[in-house]
């Protein structure tokens, strides 16, 4: 309750300036009210008027925002906040696939559990994949039930729906390459730029984003191990691609990997490669790595981070190569080519998991070594590697058995 300068009460949110003056202060439903004169009266019936206005506004805004817009603003104010930004766009993108641009014109107030449903049984019968329908619907939910909390709208209408949580058809087996595999990958990256970054690959387990994220300033020649701290991200928003480095996928990803086999020795040898050709090309102001993303301990040849999109190009190139050389072997041996599958970077640090497997290292080991999360990640590759021995075995003693 305000006073005036002689101490007599004004009333709620009113107050009477050093300078004699009349003020009105409050603020409703987020909106600022402040009025200010000589007259008590005038102060008194423009505060009165300008929050009924303000309370009309609010009430217009809940009865005409839409879906679109609501998701926008909830996005904004409460997810960016929680989530890492190399997942923002996908986030974005999944609620627009899935729900935005069918619904998203909608009213929010006259959205109902029949619209939603609607555009679930549409994906289905379309074929679109239950898990990115549930991923959609997940982020949905989320911003319907802030907006229940916030009084836009009585109640949530993605509860009580319909929606298939079936996998997605058979799980598929998980590639890796064998022991005489990874040696033939290696031999045919001899001469490559990226030969270092393979042999570190299949050494220790990293994954694609974690090798592009590694900085020189945590590569520890002393103590003989790679800090995992950083992850290389790449997106593109509205056209234009955004690289940047975040936070390992997990909080169990960010850990210490030992140096293991020729880790060191090819540390050392990107080392004094990238610095030869840095010094070249920074002379001209051609080097292409700068700010956050200088000290990266894989590059490009011009110094670009070696993104997602690199890496998995560059395995396909080794791919081809070594079916292409196959070929030509196979028709001077006249025989048939042997084919080397395809194998991509997460097929990579598979197979450095295998090896641990083959080595007998202690699953729980490998699993901090690989940064997984859980327990059972990496015991479901050691069960894959134990059925594929039994596998073998069984097959040798048939073979011997009808020899």
């Amino acid at each position: 309750m305000g006073k005036d300068n002689r101490g007599k009460e004004l009333g709620k949110c009113l107050y009477q300036r050093k300078d004699g003056r009349y003020e009105a202060r409050a603020t409703v439903n987020g909106i600022k009210i402040g009025i200010i004169d000589k007259d008590l009266n005038v102060v008194k019936f423009k505060y009165a008027e300008a929050r009924k206005q303000a309370e009309r506004s609010v009430d217009f805004r809940k009865c005409n925002i839409t879906l679109d817009e609501w998701f926008a603003e909830w996005f904004e104010r409460y997810k960016i906040p929680k989530v890492k930004q190399s997942s923002i766009v996908s986030m974005k993108r999944s609620y627009k696939n899935i729900f935005g641009n069918y619904i998203g014109d909608i009213k929010l107030n006259a959205l109902t559990t029949d619209h939603i449903q609607d555009v679930i049984n549409l994906h289905q019968k379309a074929g679109k994949a239950a898990s990115t329908v549930r991923n959609g619907l997940s982020l949905l939910q989320q911003c319907l039930e802030r907006a229940r909390n916030s009084y836009y709208i009585p109640g949530n209408p993605c509860y009580d729906l319909s929606v298939s949580w079936e996998r997605d058809g058979a799980p598929e087996e998980q590639r890796y390459l064998s022991s005489e595999e990874q040696k033939v990958f290696l031999e045919a990256v001899e001469d490559s730029w990226y030969k270092e970054m393979f042999y570190i690959m299949f050494y220790t387990g990293m994954r694609v984003g974690e090798v592009g994220g590694l900085k020189w300033e945590n590569v520890d020649f002393n103590k003989k191990e790679i800090r995992i701290r950083l992850s290389l991200s790449c997106n593109y928003e509205y056209g234009v691609k955004k690289q940047f480095l975040g936070t390992p996928k997990t909080p169990t990803s960010i850990r210490n990997i030992p140096f293991i086999g020729e880790v060191e020795q090819m540390l050392k040898s990107q080392k004094r490669k990238q610095d030869e050709i840095k010094r070249e090309l920074k002379a001209n102001g051609r080097w292409r790595s700068e700010g956050e993303l200088e000290d990266l301990v894989f590059t490009t040849t011009m110094g670009s981070p070696a993104t997602r999109y690199i890496v998995e190009k560059e395995v396909n190139k080794v791919v081809k190569d070594i079916n292409c050389s196959e070929q030509i072997h196979a028709v001077m041996e006249n025989r048939e080519p042997i084919e080397f599958e395809k194998a991509t970077p997460h097929a990579i640090r598979h197979s450095f998991c295998s090896r641990c497997y083959e080595m007998g290292i202690d699953v729980k080991v490998t699993q901090k070594l690989m940064g997984h999360a859980h327990l059972s990640t990496t015991s479901d590759i050691y069960t894959h590697m134990e059925k594929k021995v039994v596998t073998n075995e069984v097959e040798k003693f048939g073979s011997i058995m009808n020899g």
